[in-house]
């Protein structure tokens, strides 16, 4: 053993050794509990995939083609699920050739990738508030100037946007990127209303400000098909991800990015430098479950499960909690409600977890320290019984702070 005379951890960067520590760690392992409603996670509920149809896919590729899929691939993925992906996006409106899908580990990657492409320290970004907890930290470790601009039950306001705007301009600042989920969004549930994409667009347009739409949850809406892409409506402003998370499965750790191409050339080439290709075997399964099976009637059976759920937490949410204010979403996974009398939601949630019910405080969707008397509930997961135990605990626990 050779005893190290210097202080090694001095050699971290200066983006790890400002990673801090999450105040939700605790809060989910403790959720992991079986006497706990866990409404922290958003985690897809994955019973009604079809599994003996995914395992005869992967069966069948690995004895069929089992020396390339599990072969190293390009950079961008492979040509099939890149047809695919094509396919899918066309449900939102987007028109897209398969060479100009960049393949990627799940949005987030995509999310990082554009991030390093674009972003040095200091540059300023805005987001909604609240926003994605997973975009503001890719944003953190690029030591970006994050800024909210707040929404309301139509999405983000296109006056704050324009007073952001305008502020930014004043002080010398104009920023790279606005992030947006302009579907269902992450964690307000709020959906950006057809006239709203238009104004935003128009207002990035005229600042030369780049939109980042982070789009995982478009197909998943309760009536209906989604509103245009904002990428459909300004494909040279505007940059998209998507997911196969919430409408395959999570697991397959697929996702992708379309850009204008001279930002789509970048991106490949920070995405072979950090992981050389993607899984080829996870790619070729979905490549094949989307051209041989029904994804749009598992899609719509997904639709279902989770309207369900959300009734469930809506309609408990009005008997056990008739003092708070909630969004009511049209899609995705989430409710974001307000508590009453300015109760603390960090605060609150020990109290609420010995109750055995698990939230994500507010706070945690932002930058700045906000949303403290405001909190994230998930209903994609849990079965409606449990959804309606679980309100009914926060309902107590709320009611318990209050006295």
């Amino acid at each position: 053993m050779h005893p190290a005379s210097h202080d090694l951890e001095a050699l971290l960067s200066g983006v790890a050794a400002g990673i801090a520590p999450s105040e939700l760690g605790e809060l989910f392992t403790a959720a992991e509990d079986p006497f706990v409603v866990s409404l922290a996670g958003g985690m897809p509920a994955l019973g009604g995939l079809p599994w003996e149809r995914l395992a005869d896919l992967a069966r069948d590729l690995l004895l069929r083609s089992g020396p390339s899929v599990l072969q190293y691939g390009g950079a961008r993925g492979r040509g099939d699920l890149r047809a695919g992906v094509a396919d899918v996006v066309a449900e939102q409106g987007l028109a897209v050739d398969p060479d100009d899908v960049l393949v990627t580990a799940g949005s987030q990657q995509a999310l990082d990738l554009v991030a390093r492409a674009l972003l040095d320290p200091g540059d300023t970004v805005l987001v909604e508030a609240p926003t994605y907890v997973g975009a503001l930290g890719v944003l953190a470790a690029q030591r970006a100037r994050i800024e909210h601009v707040a929404l309301d039950d139509d999405g983000l306001r296109p006056d704050a946007l324009e007073e952001a705007l305008r502020r930014a301009a004043r002080a010398g600042r104009i920023p790279k990127l606005l992030y947006t989920v302009p579907h269902h969004q992450n964690p307000a549930g709020v959906t950006l209303a057809l006239e709203r994409r238009h104004a935003v667009l128009d207002l990035a347009g005229r600042y030369g400000v780049l939109v980042l739409e982070d789009d995982p949850y478009a197909l998943l809406g309760f009536s209906g098909p989604p509103l245009p892409s904002l990428r459909s409506l300004a494909p040279d402003l505007v940059v998209h991800t998507g997911s196969l998370s919430k409408t395959l499965a999570p697991g397959f750790r697929l996702g992708w990015v379309l850009a204008p191409e001279w930002l789509r050339s970048r991106l490949e080439l920070l995405a072979e430098a950090t992981v050389l290709c993607p899984s080829g075997l996870t790619q070729a399964v979905a490549a094949e479950y989307l051209a041989t099976t029904d994804w749009r009637n598992q899609v719509e059976r997904y639709r279902d499960q989770y309207r369900e759920r959300r009734d469930s937490v809506l309609g408990t949410l009005d008997v056990e909690l008739p003092e708070a204010t909630w969004t009511r979403p049209g899609g995705g996974f989430y409710v974001w409600l307000t508590l009453p009398d300015g109760l603390d939601a960090t605060t609150l949630a020990p109290a609420a977890l010995a109750a055995g019910v698990a939230y994500v405080p507010g706070s945690a969707f932002f930058a700045d320290g906000g949303g403290r008397d405001q909190l994230r509930l998930a209903y994609c997961f849990p079965p409606p019984d449990r959804l309606v135990e679980g309100i009914r605990r926060l309902g107590t626990a709320v009611r318990a702070a209050r006295r």
